[in-house]
């Protein structure tokens, strides 16, 4: 009886993100203060049933105490926030994420449950994608709600096209790390590997700039710490089958804008369709018959190469964010929703971010409180649009939440990544797959206004918690083999 409850909530666990992705991504107070009770129910289960406790090492206490700290914060700052069901709704959704967070690092302990962790949350991300994808491939037999703003892109179920892309982005890195790791069987890295084209489509139809270079970063540090051949191998067909079924989709205008009269795009869907079965039945049938002929072996990369990914990546951040400024100054016009997004790093994020920055250094040390953003964006902005929100993590934190509540986010992530050190030596092949995905979600954090996506943010959270679970285990170990996690799962068992 113990075992089933433990068993059910793992599941519903892994499964939660998927089905808060079809209630508008839990955006709203109502979904989010269900997923909420759910995600404490889970707790109670995994303390009750399992009889755990949770990991008493530092870098545990660091991230849960430092995201239960600014949960607390958040709540706390309905006291001078200028809205206060605003501040209140987002103090709901960082007692959603503690909540997640902890069960995660309760139950996913289990070297079976660790396992599960992949293949659940990608296969969670093809679900969503594929259902937004749906429309587009048979316009014919299904039509779903549009905003006018998303002009065409990749939006439903989450509403939201940048997170989409996002969420795109995190199951082509986990479908990917699946792809090339030994330890599975074929026919599971078969079907990852098949999976990267239309999540790679759906990559492409978000139009997002910010995925993209989250998933660039994630790929890169999928590669930094398996550092396999294998891994690399199935890096270049995942890369080549989202490549592939984006270019096709590239030249359907029907399928990219959802244009034209019905005729038209329920014949290039037809043709996009087959073309994505075509790409993904090739890539899973390439990684099919490659992976009786692989012979696994270590990559060569140079010295210190994570802190040189690392610092190639933050540059590249950096030199983006400094030409879309310059950009963004010298040309007033509005910015294209197409593909032409992607040629240009325009943007009106850095409007907010200013704005943002001048409400920090009005309340510099508590914040001018949870949601007041909006209210400083209404009296300053000087561009004419709506915006609820900074676009970015760590500057609306710092706006919000002043100082404090910086240091407290910095204390959350400062634990995980503690965490993801030790869980890489501890069990390196079941942590690379974590590892890469919160990579992508901290890589965009800073670009958009993830945090207040919850059907997004779990995604990483449970990652994160899978991560917090597997840095708990005895007697750190690196890798030496691509074989050695059997060995390290029968032994675990």
């Amino acid at each position: 009886m113990r075992r089933a409850a433990l068993t059910a909530a793992t599941v519903a666990l892994l499964a939660g993100p998927t089905v808060l992705a079809f209630f508008a991504g839990g955006y709203f107070e109502q979904p989010s203060l269900w997923a909420g009770l759910a995600a404490w129910v889970l707790v109670a289960v995994a303390a009750a049933a399992g009889r755990q406790r949770l990991p008493t090492n530092r870098m545990t206490w660091l991230a849960i105490g430092g995201l239960a700290g600014l949960a607390a914060w958040t709540l706390l700052s309905t006291a001078w926030a200028p809205v206060r069901g605003d501040a209140y709704q987002a103090g709901q959704q960082a007692v959603l994420y503690t909540g997640v967070l902890i069960a995660a690092a309760l139950l996913l302990r289990t070297p079976q449950a660790a396992r599960a962790v992949e293949p659940a949350l990608a296969a969670g991300t093809l679900v969503v994608i594929g259902y937004g994808l749906s429309e587009r491939l048979v316009p014919g037999l299904l039509h779903f709600a549009r905003s006018v703003s998303a002009a065409g892109r990749l939006e439903q179920p989450l509403t939201y096209w940048n997170a989409m892309g996002e969420l795109a982005a995190i199951g082509f890195v986990l479908c990917t790390r699946i792809a090339g790791d030994t330890t599975r069987s074929r026919a599971v890295r078969s079907l990852a590997a098949a999976a990267t084209a239309p999540l790679g489509l759906g990559l492409y139809l978000s139009f997002s700039r910010g995925a993209l270079f989250a998933c660039v970063a994630g790929l890169v540090t999928l590669l930094v710490v398996v550092a396999r051949r294998e891994q690399l191998s199935a890096l270049a067909r995942a890369v080549a089958a989202g490549a592939a079924a984006a270019l096709i989709g590239s030249r359907l205008r029907a399928v990219t804008a959802l244009a034209g009269p019905m005729s038209t795009r329920e014949r290039q869907g037809a043709v996009m369709l087959v073309a994505l079965i075509v790409i993904a039945g090739a890539a899973g049938l390439a990684q099919w018959i490659l992976a009786r002929r692989e012979q696994p072996a270590p990559l060569r990369l140079p010295a210190h190469a994570p802190w040189i990914a690392l610092a190639v990546l933050v540059a590249g951040l950096a030199l983006a964010i400094v030409v879309g400024n310059q950009e963004s100054s010298r040309q007033a016009q509005s910015l294209s929703t197409g593909a032409s997004r992607l040629v240009t790093l325009r943007s009106n994020r850095y409007a907010y971010w200013r704005v943002a920055l001048r409400a920090f250094g009005d309340e510099p040390l508590r914040g001018v409180g949870a949601g007041g953003w909006s209210v400083y964006w209404l009296r300053d902005r000087t561009v004419s649009e709506a915006a609820k929100d900074a676009h970015s993590l760590p500057l609306q934190t710092l706006a919000e939440l002043g100082v404090i509540g910086l240091a407290l986010l910095a204390a959350f992530l400062a634990g995980i990544v503690l965490a993801a050190r030790r869980a890489q030596q501890a069990a390196p092949a079941l942590a690379a797959g974590p590892i890469a995905g919160v990579v992508v979600y901290i890589a965009h954090s800073p670009l958009d206004w993830d945090w207040q996506m919850p059907a997004l943010t779990l995604v990483a959270l449970v990652l994160a918690g899978a991560l917090l679970a597997l840095a708990d285990r005895t007697s750190p170990r690196p890798a030496r083999h691509a074989a050695s996690p059997k060995r390290e799962v029968a032994r675990t068992t």
